[in-house]
Protein backbone atom coordinates (compact mmCIF):
# COMPACT_ATOMS: atom_id res chain seq x y z
CA UNK A 1 0.00 0.00 0.00
CA UNK A 2 1.31 3.36 -0.50
CA UNK A 3 1.66 6.18 1.70
CA UNK A 4 -0.64 9.11 0.91
CA UNK A 5 -0.28 12.05 2.77
CA UNK A 6 -3.87 12.91 3.66
CA UNK A 7 -5.12 16.69 3.76
CA UNK A 8 -6.90 16.33 7.30
CA UNK A 9 -7.47 19.95 7.36
CA UNK A 10 -9.61 19.32 4.21
CA UNK A 11 -11.17 16.61 5.41
CA UNK A 12 -12.02 17.89 9.01
CA UNK A 13 -14.00 20.95 6.78
CA UNK A 14 -15.93 18.60 4.58
CA UNK A 15 -16.64 16.79 7.87
CA UNK A 16 -18.12 19.75 9.49
CA UNK A 17 -20.10 20.30 6.57
CA UNK A 18 -21.95 17.04 6.68
CA UNK A 19 -22.17 17.89 10.38
CA UNK A 20 -24.23 20.81 10.06
CA UNK A 21 -26.66 19.85 7.51
CA UNK A 22 -30.30 20.51 8.76
CA UNK A 23 -33.05 17.90 7.86
CA UNK A 24 -35.75 21.02 8.34
CA UNK A 25 -34.71 22.44 4.61
CA UNK A 26 -33.78 19.76 2.05
CA UNK A 27 -32.95 22.25 -0.91
CA UNK A 28 -30.60 23.81 1.14
CA UNK A 29 -29.30 20.41 2.84
CA UNK A 30 -29.14 19.40 -0.40
CA UNK A 31 -27.06 22.14 -2.24
CA UNK A 32 -24.77 21.63 0.72
CA UNK A 33 -24.02 18.28 0.08
CA UNK A 34 -23.55 18.22 -3.47
CA UNK A 35 -20.54 20.74 -2.51
CA UNK A 36 -19.08 18.53 -0.01
CA UNK A 37 -19.39 16.00 -2.27
CA UNK A 38 -17.93 17.92 -5.14
CA UNK A 39 -15.06 18.91 -2.64
CA UNK A 40 -14.66 15.46 -1.65
CA UNK A 41 -13.88 14.33 -5.24
CA UNK A 42 -11.88 17.22 -5.84
CA UNK A 43 -9.84 15.77 -2.39
CA UNK A 44 -9.61 12.30 -3.74
CA UNK A 45 -8.64 13.14 -7.29
CA UNK A 46 -5.58 15.83 -5.82
CA UNK A 47 -4.81 12.85 -3.26
CA UNK A 48 -4.53 10.18 -6.61
CA UNK A 49 -2.31 12.68 -8.35
CA UNK A 50 0.33 13.67 -5.78
CA UNK A 51 0.75 10.15 -5.25
CA UNK A 52 1.04 9.32 -9.10
CA UNK A 53 3.31 12.06 -9.85
CA UNK A 54 5.39 12.01 -6.37
CA UNK A 55 8.32 9.79 -8.64
CA UNK A 56 8.47 12.42 -11.70
CA UNK A 57 9.83 15.19 -12.94
CA UNK A 58 6.82 16.92 -14.54
CA UNK A 59 7.88 20.45 -12.47
CA UNK A 60 11.59 19.79 -13.41
CA UNK A 61 14.33 18.81 -10.47
CA UNK A 62 15.14 22.16 -8.98
CA UNK A 63 14.17 23.34 -5.23
CA UNK A 64 11.20 24.47 -6.19
CA UNK A 65 9.35 21.38 -8.09
CA UNK A 66 7.70 20.02 -5.52
CA UNK A 67 5.48 23.13 -4.50
CA UNK A 68 4.97 23.91 -8.66
CA UNK A 69 3.59 20.04 -8.64
CA UNK A 70 1.44 20.34 -5.67
CA UNK A 71 0.27 23.84 -7.25
CA UNK A 72 -0.33 21.82 -10.34
CA UNK A 73 -2.26 19.14 -8.82
CA UNK A 74 -4.28 21.56 -7.07
CA UNK A 75 -5.34 23.36 -9.87
CA UNK A 76 -6.57 19.98 -11.74
CA UNK A 77 -8.18 18.74 -8.49
CA UNK A 78 -10.47 21.74 -8.34
CA UNK A 79 -11.21 22.65 -11.32
CA UNK A 80 -12.34 18.53 -12.56
CA UNK A 81 -14.15 18.16 -9.52
CA UNK A 82 -17.42 16.52 -10.08
CA UNK A 83 -16.51 15.75 -13.44
CA UNK A 84 -15.89 12.17 -12.92
CA UNK A 85 -18.19 10.35 -11.44
CA UNK A 86 -17.41 10.04 -7.47
CA UNK A 87 -19.66 12.94 -6.24
CA UNK A 88 -22.67 12.19 -8.19
CA UNK A 89 -22.59 8.50 -6.47
CA UNK A 90 -21.73 9.52 -3.50
CA UNK A 91 -24.87 12.61 -3.77
CA UNK A 92 -27.12 10.29 -5.10
CA UNK A 93 -26.70 7.65 -2.08
CA UNK A 94 -26.21 9.85 0.63
CA UNK A 95 -29.40 12.44 -0.45
CA UNK A 96 -31.70 8.96 -0.52
CA UNK A 97 -30.18 9.01 3.53
CA UNK A 98 -31.05 12.51 4.01
CA UNK A 99 -34.61 11.92 2.33
CA UNK A 100 -35.19 9.14 4.80
CA UNK A 101 -34.20 11.85 7.48
CA UNK A 102 -37.10 13.79 6.64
Amino acid sequence: MLPVNLDTRMLNQNYAKLQNIDSQNISQDKKKLREVCDDFESFFLQQILDTSLKSTNIAGESTGSEIIKGLYTEGISQTSNGSFGLSNLLFEHLSQKLDKVK
